[in-house]
């Protein structure tokens, strides 16, 4: 995802490819480093993970997350403690210290920040990109990312659709959640990409497990074949 920035202004987008598919992981957890990475690695693919600083399997794991940044592998920012808008349908989950919709806008940014020098510290870079929690992009009326936009490459969000290089909003960038979807699913997600010559990028959460929000690790082997 840190390379996406720039490919708007150039003649032959996707380095001269018919589209561009990321695939990304959220919320640090360990099937991405028992499951994912080693599938990644098999295929000599790379993929963004966004982690939660807060995180246990940050804490636990850090040479392993270290381990894969120095593959190629991009560690991103979601946040020091993955805050969600309590106020919103479907929110139960959300605890109250965690609650975005009772955050200031300094406090959203600050955390981001401290999770950035994190993020720093395990991998050494300066750049990477941003995912909101549950894709909440505002703190009242205010999008709280517009004070973070020049420190990343650029925001995913979670709405899906598919993008030319110059259509591409690097501050809520478009991708596809999955969970529990067919490995055909994805794969047709690719062909209509690679027709349209698009950015396709996939969010997963658990890959054969781990997660409320799973695919089959069958599937997402397929996926990775083609």
């Amino acid at each position: 995802m840190a390379c996406l920035q720039g490919y708007a202004q150039q003649s032959t987008p996707w380095n001269n490819k018919s589209c561009a598919v990321v695939l990304t992981y959220d919320d640090a957890i360990n099937d991405d480093l028992d499951n994912v990475i080693p599938a990644l690695d098999s295929m000599k693919m790379k993929g963004t993970f966004y982690l939660i600083g807060s995180s246990p399997v940050v804490a636990k794991r850090m040479d392993e997350w270290r381990q894969a940044a120095n593959h190629g592998h991009e560690l991103g920012n979601h946040a020091l403690f993955h805050p969600c808008d309590g106020s919103l349908p479907g929110r139960s989950f959300v605890s109250p210290d965690h609650d975005l919709s009772k955050y200031t806008v300094n406090r959203a940014v600050d955390e981001i920040r401290i999770n950035n020098t994190l993020l720093k510290a395990i991998d050494g870079k300066h750049k990477r990109t941003f995912a909101y929690p549950c894709g909440d992009r505002q703190i009242g009326d205010v999008f709280f990312y517009n004070q973070l936009k020049n420190e990343f490459s650029g925001a995913r969000g979670v709405t899906g659709g598919l993008a030319t290089a110059d259509k591409v909003a690097l501050d809520n960038i478009n991708c596809y959640s999955i969970n529990g979807q067919s490995a055909q699913y994805m794969i047709d997600l690719v062909k209509q990409a690679q027709q349209s010559h698009t950015l396709l990028v996939f969010l997963f959460h658990g890959v054969g497990g781990g997660h409320s929000l799973n695919v089959d690790i069958q599937a997402h082997s397929k996926l990775l074949k083609g």
